[in-house]
C-alpha cells in the first residue's frame, strides 16, 4: 500500500509529536457546545441526501487511509497488531472503492477527495520534522488513539454507507467529550491542590518565623523573670527574717493575753455553771406544776367529751326518725301527684276527643249544607216536580241572584 501511494522512504522513519494549547473549555462552554452539537446533529440526520452521503464517506475513507498510514510511520517496536489493522484497512478501502464506482454520482467527489488528499500529504510532508525523544507510554498512547480514532472513522464510514447517518460518530464525541471534561477537571483539581499545597507551605514559613520570633521573645522574658526572681530572692529572705521576729514578737503578746483571756474565761464558767444549776432547779418545778394542770385538763375534757357525744347521739336519734316520717310523707305526697297527673292526662284525653268530635260534626254541617244547595239549585234547573223556571224577564235579576248565592257557596 505504501508503495502504490509512492511516499519517500525517508518518511518513514520520521516520529510524530502532539502539542496541545489553549486553555480546557469551561463547563457552561462545554455544555453550550454539546447543545449546538446536538441541535445540528438531528438537523444533518433529518436533511441528509445522497450526494451528501458519498461525499462524506469520501472524506471518512481518506481519513481512514490517513491513519493507516500514520500507523505505518509510527516505529514498528511500538505498535499493535498491525497485521489485524491492515487487513481491516485493505477491507474497508475495497468496500469503499466497490461502492463508489458503484454510484455515478461519485465521480467528482472522488477527483476533489484525492485531490485534497494529495495536498494534504504534500503538506505532510514538507513541514520539517523535529526529533524528539519519545517513550514507551507516549507512543502506546498515540498508538491506542490512532487505532481507537481509526475504528470510530470506519464505524462511521459504514453506518453512513448503510443508514445515511453517523450516529455512531456522534456517540463516540460525546464520550471522548465527557473524558476531555472529565481529564480537564483533574487538571484543575490538581493546580487548584499544587496552588493550596504552595500556600500551605508559604503560610507554614510565616508561622515558623511567627514561632521562631516569640521563642525569642520568650527567651528574654525568661532571663527578665530569672533576674526578677533574684531580686524576690533576696527580698523574700529579709521579709522573712523580719517576719519571724515579729511574729516571735507577737507571740509572746498574744501569750499573754490568752492567759488573761483564759482567766476571765474560767470565771464566766463558773457563773455560768450556777446559773444553769439554778435554771434546772426551776425547769424541774415548772414542769410538775405542768404536768399537774394537764391531768387536771385531761379529765375535764374527757368528761366533756363524754357528755357532748351523748348529746350528739340523741340528736342523731332523733334526725333519723324525723327522717323516716319525712320519707313516709314524700311517698305518700308522690303517689297523690302520680294520681292527679293520671286524671288530668284523662281529662285532656277526654277534652281533646270531645274537640275532634265538634270539629267532626261541624264539617259534616257543612258538607250537608253545600249538598242541600246543590241539590236545590238542580231542582230548579232541571223543573223537578212543581219547580218552573221563571219568564225571561227576570232572568237577569235570577242571574245576579244565582251568582250571588254561589258566591256565598264558594264563600261557605
Amino acid at each position: 500500500q505504501l508503495e502504490a501511494l509512492d511516499f519517500p522512504s525517508e518518511a518513514l522513519n520520521t516520529e510524530v509529536t502532539m502539542v496541545v494549547t489553549g486553555e480546557p473549555p469551561g463547563a457552561m462552554e462545554e455544555e453550550l457546545d454539546n447543545e449546538e452539537e446536538e441541535e445540528s446533529s438531528s438537523e444533518v440526520i433529518d436533511s441528509l441526501y445522497l450526494l451528501d452521503v458519498l461525499r462524506v464517506s469520501a472524506i471518512l475513507e481518506d481519513i481512514v487511509d490517513q491513519l493507516s498510514i500514520l500507523g505505518y510511520i509510527i516505529p514498528v517496536q511500538y505498535e499493535r497488531k498491525q497485521s489485524v489493522n491492515q487487513r481491516t484497512s485493505h477491507e474497508r478501502i475495497s468496500m469503499a472503492s466497490s461502492r463508489r464506482k458503484a454510484s455515478p454520482l461519485a465521480t467528482k467527489e472522488k477527483s476533489m477527495v484525492q485531490e485534497t488528499k494529495h495536498r494534504g500529504q504534500d503538506s505532510i510532508f514538507k513541514k520539517p520534522t523535529r526529533q524528539t525523544m519519545m517513550t514507551l507510554e507516549i507512543l502506546k498512547k498515540i498508538q491506542n488513539d490512532r487505532q481507537y480514532f481509526s475504528d470510530v472513522i470506519a464505524n462511521a464510514m459504514k453506518e453512513m454507507q448503510e443508514s445515511g447517518s453517523f450516529q455512531s460518530l456522534l456517540d463516540a464525541l460525546g464520550k471522548e467529550r465527557d473524558s476531555k471534561m472529565n481529564f480537564h477537571e483533574v487538571i484543575t483539581r490538581e493546580e487548584k491542590g499544587r496552588r493550596k499545597i504552595k500556600s500551605l507551605q508559604k503560610q507554614l514559613i510565616d508561622v515558623k518565623k511567627e514561632r521562631q520570633m516569640q521563642v525569642q521573645n520568650g527567651n528574654e522574658y525568661i532571663a527578665h523573670l530569672k533576674d526578677q526572681l533574684q531580686e524576690m530572692k533576696a527580698k523574700t529572705n529579709m521579709e522573712n527574717l523580719y517576719m519571724k521576729r515579729n511574729a516571735e514578737l507577737q507571740v509572746t503578746q498574744t501569750q499573754k493575753k490568752c492567759n488573761r483571756a483564759e482567766e476571765l474565761l474560767l470565771e464566766e464558767i463558773e457563773k455560768l455553771r450556777m446559773k444553769t444549776e439554778e435554771e434546772n432547779r426551776v425547769h424541774m418545778e415548772i414542769e410538775m406544776f405542768l404536768k399537774k394542770e394537764q391531768q387536771e385538763k385531761l379529765e375535764f375534757w374527757m368528761e366533756k367529751f363524754d357528755k357532748d357525744t351523748e348529746a350528739k347521739q340523741n340528736e342523731l336519734n332523733a334526725l333519723k326518725a324525723a327522717k323516716a316520717a319525712d320519707l313516709s310523707h314524700l311517698q305518700e305526697l308522690a303517689k297523690t301527684i302520680r294520681e292527679y297527673e293520671q286524671v288530668i292526662i284523662e281529662d285532656r284525653m277526654e277534652k281533646e276527643k270531645t274537640r275532634k268530635k265538634l270539629e267532626q260534626d261541624d264539617l259534616e254541617l257543612k258538607s250537608i249544607v253545600k249538598l242541600q244547595a246543590w241539590w236545590r239549585g238542580t231542582v230548579v234547573r232541571k223543573e223537578i216536580g212543581g219547580f218552573k223556571m221563571p219568564k225571561k224577564e227576570k232572568d237577569d235579576s235570577k242571574d245576579s241572584k244565582g251568582k250571588e248565592k254561589e258566591k256565598r257557596r264558594g264563600k261557605k
